[in-house]
This record gives C-alpha cells, sequence and structure tokens, in this order.
C-alpha cells in the first residue's frame, strides 16, 4: 500500500495496517512464517517488530481494500481450512483496530515446514 488511508478523519500509515495484518496472520494455528521462510525466518527471529515480509494491501478504485498474503505452513494443516481462518482472523483484525472493511484477502502458501 503506498498511500495513507483515512478511516473517519483518522489517517492511517500504510505499516499500520501491514502490521495489524502480520499480528493476525501469526496467531492462526499453523501458520510456520509470513512470505518465504528465506526471506522473512532469520529476520523475524532477529527483529523486535514483526515482519510485514510477504504482505501486501491496497486500496482499489472503489476504495475498498484488498489484501495478498504469503505464507508458509506447518505439515499437517487442511490448506483450505486454514486459508479460511486467515481470512478471517485478518478481515475481523481490520475491522476491530483500524475500522476498515476488507472486500477480499488472497492467501498464498509458498511452501510447508516439518515441525522438528
Amino acid at each position: 500500500m503506498t498511500n495513507e488511508m483515512s478511516v473517519e478523519g483518522l489517517s492511517i500509515a500504510p505499516g499500520v495496517l501491514e502490521t495489524i495484518i502480520s499480528v493476525a496472520a501469526s496467531e492462526v494455528d499453523g501458520v510456520a512464517s509470513l512470505g518465504s521462510f528465506a526471506t522473512s525466518g532469520i529476520r523475524s527471529m532477529l527483529a523486535s517488530k514483526p515482519s510485514t515480509s510477504g504482505i501486501e494491501a491496497n486500496l482499489d478504485d472503489d476504495g475498498k481494500l484488498r489484501v495478498s498474503i504469503h505464507v508458509e505452513v506447518y505439515h499437517g494443516y487442511v490448506l483450505p481450512d486454514l486459508a479460511a481462518a486467515l481470512r478471517t482472523a485478518i478481515a475481523e483484525s481490520l475491522k476491530t483496530q483500524a475500522g476498515i472493511d476488507v472486500d477480499t484477502v488472497d492467501v498464498y502458501v509458498d511452501g510447508i515446514q516439518f515441525k522438528s
């Protein structure tokens, strides 16, 4: 997302939305990491704030928010169920914390990790 979003007179920076999305996604059971582990794994272990790698949030011409998220998941989870849980968690978090209705959440599973 390149521009600030205004909601009821409040301007919200793109990084804020991406952080809300990141936290919501990381709390879904079965999500191993955002983006691919090669690009986000080490960075997220060392960083003090959630990784926003693999997240894209854009307003379309009609003013609706469209979210795309790339994740790696743990082996053993049903992918359609996990994607549905991600969609719900992200939409609810954005509505609750920022007052933003989400039009779509596209989930891309980029890899599967095995628990050690």
